[in-house]
């Protein structure tokens, strides 16, 4: 058997071996399988869903790509052709980060196709997602554990989210890709992916504080300063590049946070008055609008806190940080909108579920069967051109 090596959870210490090859290899398998097969059965899922609820021929307004290519895919799609822009209406696009355009335009030059470009890129980050949230996972439980936590990431009611032209698959990707490497120890890599993730989402930034609790894990453990924690220092610095870009465009390196309240009407409230606010959308009289833009927001609130409250006792502390820092910065907004995808950045969640799941056939049900069902529900109002988050 191969060397043992140490691993901590919180204040204790327990011995995990490290895995022969092969097992690893099938482990990792196993790992990808899922997010392949999961996103083949909703992007086909989604194609029968729109041609059965529109009762229409297949045109350019229904195609398979249009209906993935709404909201945000569209201004994503519409960056990586044309850039950014400091006029015109286009200039509010500067709110989007850039990593995720980026990255597509550069696949374009092989595909030569953005639609398809997008839809790649979320393919490799998806399955890179699967590949380290398994071994993050498995770091500190069961391989059993690790499996149900990748499942219920991918089977998630907004996970459709993770295989479209939207930058979910990617930054839980590089967020996670940093928790793994900086539990590792490897704190270049850890850095480096938390950088990218500051390009490519603003709760990048959450990163900071989150990982230097492992830091201060690492110390409790070695009782010395270790330079190499300086790396993580890449993290705010991928976020200072955001901010040259704006000032580049702009001529102001804090443009984005004028156009948020400007045009898209976000700025920063007390939780409980955005929460407030989208509970009254519960009674709006158009019932879809009243569920999807109330009933099913407040719902997801709910699970965020709930999720982060309980998982105060279980998670570590670098974990607990960035479970509560997400929560309080979905809801103090002044208009609590999208949160149900948001959750899904909340991956410790994942594995809080998994371990509950484990203990009881009956949450395993209730979880799979509520997240299929709603996954099936939110998949159809979003290719049929309604609102989903």
């Amino acid at each position: 058997m191969a060397p043992s090596r140490i691993v901590t959870q919180g204040r204790s210490w327990h011995f995990m071996s490290e895995k022969p090859n092969g097992k690893r290899r099938w482990l990792n398998l196993q790992a990808a399988s899922t997010a392949i097969i999961t996103k083949f059965l909703i992007l086909l899922f989604g194609a029968v869903a729109l041609r059965t609820v529109s009762d229409e021929p297949i045109a350019p307004e229904n195609s398979f790509f249009a209906s993935w290519g709404r909201w945000d895919a569209a201004h994503y799609l519409q960056i990586a052709q044309n850039g950014y822009t400091g006029v015109g209406d286009d200039r509010y696009l500067i709110v989007f980060f850039p990593l995720y355009p980026t990255l597509i335009a550069i696949f374009q030059v092989f595909f030569r196709n953005f639609w398809l470009s997008a839809f790649l890129v979320s393919a490799f980050a998806t399955v890179a997602l699967a590949l380290v949230f398994r071994e993050l996972v498995n770091l500190d439980y069961s391989e059993k554990t690790a499996q149900f936590a990748v499942l219920f990431l991918f089977i998630f009611p907004t996970s459709y989210f993770l295989h479209i032209p939207y930058t979910e698959s990617l930054f839980l990707a590089l967020t996670v890709g940093s928790f793994l490497s900086a539990r590792k120890k490897m704190w270049f890599a850890a850095g480096a992916l938390g950088a990218a993730a500051c390009l490519t989402r603003i709760n990048g930034l959450i990163l900071i504080p989150a990982l230097a609790f492992e830091i201060l894990e690492d110390y409790r453990q070695t009782r010395r300063f270790e330079r190499e924690w300086l790396f993580l220092l890449m993290i705010p610095a991928g976020f200072g590049v955001y901010l040259i870009l704006n000032y580049l465009v702009t001529g102001d390196p804090f443009m984005y946070m004028a156009y948020q309240s400007e045009h898209w009407y976000r700025y920063l409230r007390f939780p409980w008055e955005g929460i407030w606010d989208a509970a009254r959308r519960i009674n709006k009289p158009i019932p879809t609008e009243a569920m999807m833009t109330g009933v099913q927001e407040v719902l997801f609130v709910g699970i965020g806190l709930v999720a982060t409250v309980a998982g105060w006792r279980h998670l570590r502390n670098s974990y607990r940080v960035w479970m509560a820092a997400n929560w309080l910065l979905f809801v103090s907004t002044s208009f609590v909108s999208s949160v149900p995808r948001y959750t899904l950045t909340l991956f410790p969640l994942f594995i809080m579920m998994a371990l509950s799941a484990r203990k009881s056939w009956a949450l395993r049900v209730l979880y799979i069967v509520w997240s299929v069902l709603f996954l099936g529900l939110f998949t159809t109002q979003f290719v049929r051109g309604w609102w989903a988050f």
